[in-house]
């Protein structure tokens, strides 16, 4: 299962995020491949290597759902067009 999302340049700066199947929680690969929940812990991917993380989550598919590409900057922050959206997918609802 796929959404409909922005389209980011080979080498724009992205992460691979998704929703972890057993919890609901929002999860993210960090640099080792593994999924983390902690927001400090993002991976940050380019190019090809970017190309290969996708296809490894869209493979952990029972593990979670919907991976997908979310734009943030060379330090991991969140950025983009998306940002607010992804922000409350990190942080939870604002008040």
């Amino acid at each position: 299962m796929t959404s409909v999302r922005p389209k980011l340049k080979p080498e724009q700066p992205k992460t691979v995020t998704a929703w972890e199947t057993a919890t609901g929680r929002v999860v993210w690969m960090n640099q080792s491949g593994e999924w983390t929940n902690d927001p400090s812990d993002i991976g940050v991917f380019t190019g090809e290597d970017a190309e290969a993380r996708l296809k490894q989550a869209a493979s952990d598919e029972g593990r979670v759902t919907d991976p997908y590409f979310m734009e943030v900057s060379d330090n991991g922050d969140i950025a983009g067009r998306e940002t607010l959206r992804e922000s409350i997918r990190a942080n939870g609802p604002t008040v």
